[in-house]
């Protein structure tokens, strides 16, 4: 009888669980859909590794910390990502807007513009001033 031959050892599933959620972080920071798609990767391969690393007696933190790395990724390239489709049309007309500025004064004023349309958007703040939902 033979033993069957892992392809990648128990002992280092922890590590690789760490690994792919401090990707994931970078990831989220870099490009936030891609961020999102490798949390939920890491997440998944964090959660697989706790019983491979029981199976070997193996202490479980480093997968407990790739747990928590990919989960604060995952809402966080959550959170950019909603915010990117929920302004899309006023990103979309800033990026045109900075193509056809010349000046420094043509792209600070492609900002206001910007800042302005968000704000439009956003049903807590009055133009100028930040309120939020509920009164202290």
């Amino acid at each position: 009888m033979t033993t069957p031959v892992q392809a990648r050892p128990a002992e280092s599933a922890g590590r690789r669980a760490l690994w792919l959620a401090i990707a994931s972080v970078v990831m989220t920071f870099m490009l936030p859909l891609a961020g999102l798609v490798m949390a939920i990767f890491a997440l998944v391969v964090s959660i697989r590794a706790i019983p491979a690393l029981r199976s070997v007696t193996r202490p479980v933190g480093i997968a407990v910390v790739g747990i928590i790395l990919a989960s604060l990724a995952l809402l966080i390239s959550l959170g950019v990502t909603a915010m990117q489709f929920y302004f899309s049309d006023e990103l979309g007309s800033y990026a045109e807007c900075r193509r056809g500025a010349g000046t420094v004064t043509a792209q600070n004023e492609c900002v206001e513009q910007l800042e302005r349309a968000m704000e439009k958007k956003m049903p807590f703040v009055r133009p100028g001033e930040v309120q939020f939902p509920f009164p202290p």
